[in-house]
């Protein structure tokens, strides 16, 4: 077996394989005796089929699983010894000789890789980003006061007084206006940093894996629609993992059980239910602590958290006051 590496440009590589016959035959061997054992023939007992039968019903298949299992160990082991730091996975290469499934045979294979790029980032006092502080407009107040006005009439319900209706108002535009802040002082500390890194990446080779990883769910069509917001947030992945290495920072069991258990208290209160028992909740968060996407997706949270929690203790954070018309044009 031998395995090369040729560099395409800076983060685009090309690995070829060479598989020789005694890489694999021993492979071979045993999956075709693992066959033996346990197939079933007519005319034949359990394990007593011929060898040279079960060949030629299964040979091919396990000359097939023996290079792919050469193929999977070569890579995974190359890729470590190397310290390679990849995007994605090896893709089959456009240059890949026709394969001839002959046992005996040797095997050449090509594969493209992508390299990570390196990521030097720096957070530092000097950084500012604006925090927008919102102002309600006197039509925006007046609206929402005319809806609730509306909504009492058309249950027919006994509606408060001005004053009561105008105090409410204000709080709720209030909290909106203050989550609305939140969101766009995340994006814009998320989008601060992507710029500041000045990240470039194999985009060509990212749309091939990205392709070839969600196996024919999305098209090449839905991928270029889509891939200006993923590649940003691709960006800032290489960003924030960068960040929670200086920072020293990791992902604990119990940060990953702490953000179950907010978003299981976020869902019943989106629906209405407060006073949730506290075994049902422990229930559904033990439910989601097992569900390997769902914990993908929190321990992305916690990082998110982490992460952006010292860079805003660390940054320059400068008000600015905006209105909500003009904050909705940003």
């Amino acid at each position: 077996m031998n395995l090369t590496k040729k560099q395409i440009d800076d983060l685009n590589l090309e690995l070829t394989l060479e598989i020789a016959p005694e890489d694999y035959q021993e492979a071979v061997r045993k999956k075709l005796a693992e066959r033996r054992r346990t197939a079933e023939f007519k005319g034949f007992r359990k394990g007593m089929v011929p060898a040279s039968l079960i060949k030629r019903v299964y040979g091919e298949q396990a000359l097939v699983d023996a290079v792919n299992d050469v193929i999977t160990t070569s890579l995974d082991n190359y890729i470590n010894e190397q310290k390679l730091h990849l995007l994605g996975e090896p893709l089959g290469s456009e240059n890949q000789p026709e394969v001839e499934w002959v046992e005996g045979n040797s095997f050449t294979f090509i594969f493209d890789a992508a390299l990570s790029p390196e990521v030097k980032i720096e957070v530092e006092a000097g950084d500012t980003v604006n925090k927008y502080v919102i102002s309600s407009t006197a039509k925006e107040k007046s609206a929402m006061i005319e809806n609730i006005k509306k909504y009492y009439e058309d249950r027919k319900e006994e509606a408060k007084s001005d004053e009561e209706i105008e105090k409410d108002v204000t709080e709720r535009l209030k909290e909106e206006h203050r989550q609305e802040a939140e969101w766009r002082l995340t994006k814009d500390i998320r989008d601060f940093y992507v710029q500041k890194a000045g990240l470039t990446l194999p985009e060509a080779f990212l749309k091939r894996w990205l392709l070839a990883a969600n196996q024919g769910k999305i098209t090449a069509e839905d991928i270029e629609k889509d891939f200006p917001g993923f590649i940003e947030d691709f960006k800032w992945q290489l960003v924030r993992g960068t960040l929670m290495e200086k920072f020293g920072f990791k992902v604990e069991h119990e940060d990953l059980y702490e953000a179950a258990k907010a978003y299981v208290t976020y869902q019943y209160a989106m629906y209405g239910i407060g006073n949730v028992p506290e075994d049902m909740i422990t229930e559904a968060v033990g439910n989601i602590m097992k569900d390997r996407r769902q914990l993908e997706r929190l321990h992305e949270q916690v990082e998110d958290r982490k992460v952006l929690d010292k860079i805003k203790e660390t940054i320059t954070i400068k008000d600015k006051k905006i209105t909500s018309e003009k904050f909705r044009e940003l």
